[in-house]
């Protein structure tokens, strides 16, 4: 990674075991794409106003030659698990842009009429 990986946690405690797992994450991300410039995660709870648990948010843009991958949809009330599927999330998009630059993305033949 070029750029440095950045870890913002708002409305919520400083955590070093978040910011750990959030670390070994992305250094993951580097054996599927090895070309990642940039790497931002945002650890939120939006929702103030809720009944029960809070909900954590987890926003990862995810900047690679030619394109920026943006997962902003995993929440759940267990920060980790957010943390684990937005990755999920991010892992399968930088798949799927590495095969399309490898140009291994199947195209379906045009029917002859």
């Amino acid at each position: 990674m070029q750029v440095p990986l950045q870890v913002t946690l708002k409305d919520m405690a400083q955590s070093e075991a978040v910011e750990s797992r959030i670390r070994e994450k992305t250094e993951k991300l580097g054996r599927f794409y090895d070309r990642i410039i940039s790497c931002r995660v945002v650890v939120e709870t939006p929702q103030r106003h809720q009944h029960q648990g809070k909900l954590y948010s987890v926003r990862i843009d995810l900047t690679v030659p030619g394109a920026e991958l943006v997962v902003n949809r995993a929440q759940d009330e267990d920060v980790y698990v957010a943390i684990r599927d937005a990755f999920v999330a991010i892992t399968r998009q930088l798949e799927d842009f590495a095969r399309r630059q490898r140009g291994e993305v199947k195209t379906h033949a045009t029917p002859d009429a």
